[in-house]
């Protein structure tokens, strides 16, 4: 499985180039809050094994007002960073390593700080 180049964005972590995206449209699980906000990371050169990552939140476009964050480069590096810990390995080539991670475990790949997060209503 590969990540399509259209639409993701590039991230260098510990001097490895990544890149990184965001479904473009939920899914109906994730619209109806039901499923986490997730995004997925790979080589930069295609190659290898993808890491998928699931966010303790809903989207900011899902149906229903829950509560959302926004994901950036310096959530993503640590969660790539988490995910390396963990033994992933994206050169390797498998199926897809899934980091699900806790409200604990993403204040703590925050250096402590919480993340921000917002309460999204549809109008």
């Amino acid at each position: 499985m590969a990540i399509p180049k259209k639409g993701s964005r590039l991230i260098s972590v510990d001097g490895i180039a990544y890149r990184w995206r965001i479904r473009h449209k939920p899914t109906y699980c994730q619209a109806n809050s039901w499923g986490p906000l997730t995004y997925a990371v790979e080589s930069a050169e295609g190659r290898g094994r993808v890491l998928l990552v699931e966010l303790p939140c809903s989207r900011p476009d899902a149906w229903y007002g829950e509560r959302t964050m926004t994901v950036g480069p310096a959530l993503v590096a640590a969660t790539i960073r988490r995910a390396l810990d963990r033994d992933w390995d994206h050169s390797r080539a498998g199926g897809a390593f899934t980091l699900n991670l806790t409200e604990d475990e993403l204040s703590d790949a925050m250096n402590g700080h919480p993340p921000l997060t917002e309460s999204f209503r549809p109008v």
